[in-house]
């Protein structure tokens, strides 16, 4: 069975750190991107980072870029997202998304590809 587990949000301050992490499960493919979304109150759910895994090539909104990080451990097959420098508009639930690919490419982050989504996990950034 199919799965992505994410975890590790919480409340942090303005300018603080959090790590998220997306573990995923339950299918075999060689190419595949891991994509994390977040969805602020009120409105449209938005790409924020992603990964392709078979190749390591990353994507990031240009409202991170410089203060989020994707990486991966392939052996937990595990995919994180270390953000920092947070923002009171980084508030939001956090996605963990698969996208499977028939050939390699470079991941997009377009909620139209996205084949298996998780339940989210919740970041607020507030003093």
């Amino acid at each position: 069975q199919l799965q992505l587990v994410e975890s590790g949000g919480g409340l942090v301050q303005p300018g603080g750190s959090l790590r998220l992490s997306c573990a995923a499960s339950g299918f075999t493919t060689n190419y595949y991107g891991i994509l994390w979304f977040r969805q602020a109150p009120g409105k449209e759910r938005e790409g924020v980072s992603c990964i392709s895994v078979h190749s390591g090539s990353t994507n990031y909104a240009d409202s991170v870029k410089g203060r989020f990080t994707i990486s991966r451990d392939n052996a937990k097959n595990t995919t994180y997202l270390q953000m920092n420098s947070l923002k009171p508009e980084d508030t939001a639930l956090y996605y963990c998304a698969l996208d499977l690919y028939v050939l390699p490419r470079p991941c997009v982050l377009l909620t139209d590809g996205v084949d298996f989504w998780g339940r989210g996990t919740l970041v607020t950034v507030s003093s």
